[in-house]
């Protein structure tokens, strides 16, 4: 039987125009019929960076300045700084709600 699945004919993967379509498709399709997992190899992605989205945000000005102050001792940018401070906080919220 697995000599029978071996020769299963492997499908062409579409080329997708964004991320939300490609997701969109394999959210409907199975894999196995566009991959030969048995040749698949593991392979590391070191250089990812996870997706990222421009959102608003109106801070006063005294809060940006004190940022930029307290950016400029880290040497980093303010809005890096400001993201870390962020991702920190929503990790110590997501640990005490545990």
């Amino acid at each position: 039987m697995s000599v029978l699945k071996s020769k299963k004919t492997i499908r062409k993967i579409p080329k997708f125009e964004n991320e939300d379509e490609e997701r969109e498709f394999w959210a409907s399709h199975d894999s196995l019929g566009y991959v030969n997992w048995q040749q698949a190899k593991r392979v590391k992605l070191s250089n990812l960076r996870p997706t990222t989205r421009t959102i608003s945000i109106r801070l006063p000005e005294s809060m940006i300045e004190r940022l930029k102050v307290l950016a400029n001792k880290r040497d980093v940018p303010y809005q890096s700084l400001l993201k870390m401070f962020v991702a920190d906080k929503i990790e110590e919220e997501l640990r005490a709600a545990r």
